[in-house]
């Protein structure tokens, strides 16, 4: 196992993956041995690329006589590196590899970089092969670039972490065995590959303006309705038929789902912050953690399809939610041996696949149109043909524009409890197509009634993607909102992400986004598509000594819903929405409460830099006498307030009260009031010429009052 941990003085033989340790900060001195190094940087042009390769010869190398030993400094990402290397160990039996911020020394103070790399050493005899570290474990890999890129190491390198690596890289009598091919002629060849990944800090990250989108607030249980919605955004098509329901101005969002909507995508598009989801949640009637808990992103889709298709009944975009995402298919049952045959025709919205026993999503369609044989003791009914042998199955007669798949990634176990349903966790590997074609063999999927001129041919749209287990974890989606760009976005906790704030270890020209609620960010398509697959990932381990057994480990991030959009109908539903898509009422109202938002956010954010000042006059004490409180000369909710920059001169905020009140300053005093026992304030002395010299801050604990004299 990789351990994150400094090296201990007496290393075990446990692979540990850490930052060398030699009792001091930072590269230090060394007597550089007389080997000829030859160093080269493939394919790195003028301006600093952010991934490379670069290949350190080492010549000589069994006569290396230092403990530490640098290679030439190489430029990635305009950062500059080095791999370090400890020839006989680094108190260990094996080659200890590390990559180094070369000029650590140098940089100022706080500094940070984020890099993943891969350290290798060629084997020169069996030239297609290397040994590399896949996050900590020896691996024999092939040097083709088709495969270089699986090993992989992350770190963020500062100032106390300037190298980091692996102390026990691989067996010193290994890489000196004459027969194994990793020192020929005395000469070793190392490879680092280099990609360097932005750091992002999440406590300033701004989803809108790295990404142009915004994330959901998670109201602590709402994530997977987080995923939904932001996927339901994000087919514009169904976003402008929501403008375009009718609300009024006297609707309140928290009692209309469309009004909540409504409200809901308009800042989404037009907020530069994460959005909040009470209102709409408030408008379901879902107002308790426990009704959150009570549905799933399936039943949520079908509550909130329901009361649209009603709500939109009788208005101008009657009709949508059947436009885009209703299909039918249909039942059937055939007789064998006499000519008898029942058909049903039904529609969905959507449709769940079994993930269990199919290793992707066609697999999945084929086992949903398997036909199921009805004999023996299960034989068919057939009306006036009695009992007989027959044929059930389902054939689809349509697809919708907008296919919504559930995967089936729970199931209950009736066996193990019979008082309460046992959920099970299917984490089974499963794939699914970037571009999925459901006129595949002849349309083996369609019914003799479908049309045929219709290709359904779909691109994938999102991926809805649950990471954890059946107790728990958490929802985010991987959305590609135009289809026809090269990014898909990731939405989480009121966060966007963007899914290439690195650039990918491996080279994809695809990337998506990242919806997880309120963070937003760029992915690449392996971070959205293969990863998602779940399953157990094997890493080969052929290295002799090490006993041959492969590594698995478990994926608990999946794919549990995944929505694709047919080709041919791609630029209807993709198409522009804009502000003349939202009602004018609407429009006046949402500006209103954002403008009010921003507001009051200016003012907290300024908030240090204000007072109140409440001043009485003899107005407000006359006005007191004989009314509800008592023991007070004014009442102090009801006498002028003014909010005054702390720096301002006493002497400007003078004027700016004889222009409230119409009271010259010379006519001006201002009294200090003083705070009794009972709580009650009285005049307790006038200020000073000096004191109303200062600035206000000098007096922005104190109540005023004045007196008119004259």
């Amino acid at each position: 196992m990789t351990l994150m941990t400094p090296p201990p003085l007496d290393q075990e033989d446990d692979e540990m993956l850490v930052p060398h340790s030699d009792f001091t900060e930072g590269p230090q001195p060394m007597e550089v041995a007389q080997a000829e190094t030859v160093s080269t940087v493939e394919n790195q042009p003028v301006e600093d690329p952010p991934t490379s390769r670069f290949t350190w010869t080492i010549e000589n190398f069994s006569r290396l006589n230092t403990k530490k030993h640098y290679s030439d400094v190489f430029v990635v990402g305009s950062y500059k590196w080095r791999v370090l290397i400890f020839p006989k160990g680094n108190n260990v039996d094996h080659l200890s590899m590390y990559l180094d911020v070369a000029d650590s020394a140098n940089l100022p103070y706080g500094w940070s970089r984020y890099a993943q790399f891969s350290l290798g050493v060629v084997n020169q005899i069996h030239n297609k092969y290397t040994v590399r570290k896949v996050l900590g474990i020896p691996v024999d890999l092939m040097i083709a670039p088709t495969l270089l890129h699986s090993a992989d190491t992350q770190h963020q390198f500062n100032a106390r972490e300037s190298d980091w690596g692996f102390t026990s890289f691989m067996p010193l009598s290994e890489l000196y065995d004459p027969g194994r091919g990793y020192l020929v002629n005395d000469t070793c060849i190392v490879e680092a590959e280099v990609a360097v990944r932005r750091v992002v800090d999440y406590w300033t990250y701004d989803s809108k303006k790295e990404t142009g989108y915004v994330g959901l607030k998670n109201q602590g249980a709402t994530c997977y309705m987080n995923s939904l919605l932001q996927t339901l955004y994000h087919i514009p098509y169904f976003r402008k038929a929501v403008y375009h329901m009718p609300t009024t101005e006297n609707d309140m969002p928290s009692g209309s789902i469309p009004l909540a909507l409504q409200s809901l995508f308009y800042k989404l598009q037009y907020s530069d912050n994460s959005v909040a989801t009470k209102e709409l949640t408030k408008s379901f009637g879902w107002d308790t953690y426990d009704s959150f808990m009570q549905h799933d992103v399936q039943e949520l889709n079908r509550v909130l399809s329901e009361k649209l298709e009603d709500k939109m009944k009788g208005t101008v975009v009657e009709g949508t939610i059947q436009q885009l995402f209703e299909g039918h298919h249909m039942n059937y049952i055939e007789c064998i041996n006499v000519d008898y045959k029942s058909t049903r025709k039904e529609s969905f919205y959507d449709l769940q696949l079994d993930v269990k026993g199919c290793r992707d999503v066609y697999a999945s369609f084929d086992k949903y149109v398997e036909v199921e044989r009805l004999e023996g003791d299960n034989k068919y009914h057939a009306e006036q043909h009695g009992l007989q042998d027959a044929k059930k199955g389902v054939l689809f007669i349509d697809f919708p524009p907008v296919l919504q798949l559930q995967l089936k990634r729970f199931e209950y176990d009736f066996m193990r409890d019979t008082m309460v349903k046992v959920c099970i966790q299917i984490n089974d590997r499963y794939e699914f197509p970037l571009q999925l074609d459901l006129d595949r063999e002849d349309g083996r999927y369609l019914s003799p009634d479908a049309d045929r001129s219709v290709r359904n041919l779909y691109t994938l749209h999102s991926v809805l993607v649950h990471s954890g287990g059946v107790h728990g974890g958490h929802y985010y989606a991987f959305i590609r909102p135009t289809l026809t760009d090269q990014c898909w976005y990731s939405c989480t906790s009121a966060c966007v992400a963007f899914l290439a704030y690195y650039v990918p270890y491996l080279i994809f020209t695809t990337l998506e986004f990242k919806f997880d609620d309120e963070r937003v960010t760029k992915e690449d398509m392996k971070r959205a598509l293969e990863e998602q697959y779940g399953g157990e990932e094997e890493l080969p381990q052929t290295n002799p000594g090490f006993n041959n057994t492969p590594f698995k480990f478990t994926k608990y991030s999946n794919a549990y819903m995944l929505v694709y959009i047919r080709d041919s109908d791609k630029d209807k539903i993709i198409c522009n929405v804009d502000e003349k898509d939202i009602a004018e009422h609407l429009r006046i109202r949402l500006k209103k409460e954002q403008e009010e938002k921003e507001h009051k956010k200016k003012e907290k954010a300024e908030a240090h830099l204000y007072t109140i000042i409440k001043v009485a006059r003899n107005e407000d004490i006359v006005e007191q006498i004989g009314r509800d409180v008592y023991f007070d000369l004014v009442d102090h909710d009801k006498v002028r307030s003014f909010r005054i920059q702390k720096q301002m001169s006493f002497n400007v905020f003078k004027e700016e009260v004889a222009k409230e009140f119409g009271i010259p300053v010379q006519f001006q005093r201002f009294w200090l009031w003083a705070k009794r026992q009972n709580h009650t304030y009285r005049p307790n002395r006038p200020l000073t010429v000096q004191e109303e010299s200062q600035s206000v801050s000098t007096f922005f604990h104190w109540h005023f009052s004045y007196h008119d004299i004259g």
